[in-house]
């Protein structure tokens, strides 16, 4: 991360109360202020997440999401509207996070994540939120940020079933040790309210200010999985492959 900006008047006073949380004060923020975040997709998990770390005061947000704003969307994709219906995701969501903090920079990529874009798109930031519904454009960034060595914030929903986890090069599972595989049965379009996608998200950004600021325990090694149906959360410990053909030689 490059060297902490200094706060204006403006931002100590938009960000006055979270700068109250104990361990966080004038030089967290900075650190937030410092910090550039890739998001892949901008629905109804990615631009939740989007929407609270500008909201958090991060620096700079990538946005990576192709395709016009559709009528489904609108059920839980905050950073779209119904008088953008037909129009490119990727100019909704600047003009909405520009509405809630104009201190931040939002840069719009038009595309989904592909392994042609991937290593350019995270070489440009220092933490990864992966928001995406497929598994090859989750698999192709989590082969970008284990090669360049960038934390990558694993989050997905089903239902009213959710799992979060933070991965750390080196340290933790990668995604492939997880899913060795392209799961067969797994689809783009599933059933979603986004209260739930929603949820996962505000956990997701949690996790990024986390890693940021450096405060409290993030969930390096382990999976939240979430069942807000019973309302059930289990954190359960996670483990690297030794055999994995992403992160084992490092």
């Amino acid at each position: 991360m490059s060297e902490n900006p200094s706060l204006t008047a403006e931002e100590k006073a938009r960000y006055e109360w979270q700068m109250w949380t104990p361990d966080i004060g004038e030089e967290g923020q900075e650190k937030l202020k410092a910090a550039s975040v890739l998001v892949s997709r901008i629905g109804g998990v990615g631009g939740t997440v989007a929407y609270y770390l500008a909201a958090a005061g991060i620096g700079k947000l990538v946005l990576a999401h192709g395709g016009n704003v559709k009528p489904s969307d609108l059920n839980r994709q905050l950073l779209m509207t119904s008088n953008w219906l037909g129009k490119p995701r990727s100019e909704s969501s600047p003009k909405r996070l520009a509405d809630l903090n104009p201190n931040v920079e939002v840069a719009s990529v038009s595309e989904n994540i592909n392994e042609e874009n991937v290593d350019s798109l995270v070489e440009q930031v220092d933490i990864v939120v992966d928001a995406a519904p497929l598994f090859p454009e989750r698999f192709a960034m989590n082969r970008a940020c284990v090669q360049q060595r960038k934390p990558l914030i694993e989050s997905a929903m089903f239902d009213f079933d959710a799992q979060l986890t933070t991965i750390i090069p080196g340290k933790t599972p990668c995604l492939a040790c997880l899913y060795p595989e392209n799961p067969p049965n797994w689809k783009r379009e599933f059933p979603v309210f986004g209260a739930v996608s929603g949820t996962i998200a505000a956990l997701a950004a949690v996790e990024v200010i986390k890693l940021v600021t450096g405060v409290g325990e993030t969930l390096q090694g382990k999976m939240l999985w979430a069942n807000m149906r019973t309302m059930d959360f289990r954190k359960l410990p996670i483990a690297r492959r030794g055999d994995c053909p992403v992160c084992r030689e490092i």
